[in-house]
Parts: structure tokens; sequence; C-alpha cells
């Protein structure tokens, strides 16, 4: 590999779905304030909103994750048009 082209954070970072709770290790060069405890050693820690474990297209299940209650939203905002 060729030397100073590459970052000098890149380490193991602990990603987790906060949908399901699952949590995976890779290499990253993400930025983090939090920590999490993985088989006793702390990795840095990236909140996920959906990862592959909670993903629609993955699982074969049409799950709807919605954090932000934009669906509700619109449902009460379109129901006076409902038939």
């Amino acid at each position: 590999m060729k030397k100073g082209i590459h970052p000098e954070n890149y380490r193991m970072v602990a990603f987790k779905d906060m949908s399901n709770g699952d949590v995976f290790l890779t290499r990253s060069t993400a930025n983090t304030k939090e920590t999490l405890d993985v088989d006793g050693v702390e990795y840095p820690l990236v909140k996920l909103e959906i990862s592959r474990t909670s993903h629609p297209f993955y699982t074969g299940k049409s799950k709807l994750v919605d954090t932000a209650g934009r669906i509700d939203k619109f449902k009460n905002k379109y129901a006076k048009f409902k038939k």
C-alpha cells in the first residue's frame, strides 16, 4: 500500500441498528462520541435507523420503520378525502 494516502483514524467501529438492536463490527473512519462494549472490548459506536437485518428488501418482510411519524401525519392530513 502507498504511504500517506490512507486516513489515520481507520479503525474498528461498532454499528448498531436501533430498530432491532443488532450490532456488527467493521472498519470505518466515522467520527463518533459514544462507545459500546462488545465482548469485553470498547468500540466507537455509530447508530443506524435501518440496516441489512431490518431492511424489508433483505429480510423479505414488509416491516415499516417510521421514526419521524411521517406516515401518521400524512394519514391525518388526507383523512378528510377518504370516501
